[in-house]
């Protein structure tokens, strides 16, 4: 609820409203200046958020498996990047589709609809043991 985008503007309207009849226009400028800022948190949060996946290599992930494990379905990329600590590698524009490989050889792609994440799939690497010789 309270990620909702007109949930915020009617908060920030309600402060506003509140503000002039409080304490007339120096109330007005308080609850700009108080909008202003907690934008600028949220901008400042996404920046962290995309500084620290640009530190990291292109599509790689310690470990694909526990990724797979912590997606949830309406997660945005933003949340995405903070498990992965990573730009994914595009591998679609629609749906945008994205994927994360670890060492090991597994993957983790997902699909975002709307900027929220739809579906996800794991594909493992193939098991070692197969290339063994079948025993007399």
């Amino acid at each position: 609820m309270l990620n909702n985008p007109l949930v915020g503007w009617a908060l920030a309207a309600l402060a506003i409203a509140i503000g002039h009849v409080q304490w007339g226009w120096p109330g007005v400028v308080l609850a700009v200046t108080m909008i202003v800022f907690w934008l600028l948190l949220q901008f400042s949060r996404a920046l962290r958020v995309l500084r620290n996946a640009g530190q990291g290599a292109v599509g790689e992930v310690p470990n694909a498996v526990m990724l797979h494990a912590k997606l949830q379905r309406g997660q945005r990329l933003p949340q995405i990047l903070v498990l992965t600590k990573s730009l994914g590698k595009k591998i679609d524009d629609d749906p945008e589709t994205f994927e994360w490989h670890d060492a090991g050889g597994d993957a983790v792609r997902i699909e975002l609809r709307d900027g929220r994440l739809e579906r996800w799939s794991l594909q493992r690497a193939a098991a070692m043991g197969d290339d063994a010789p079948a025993a007399p």
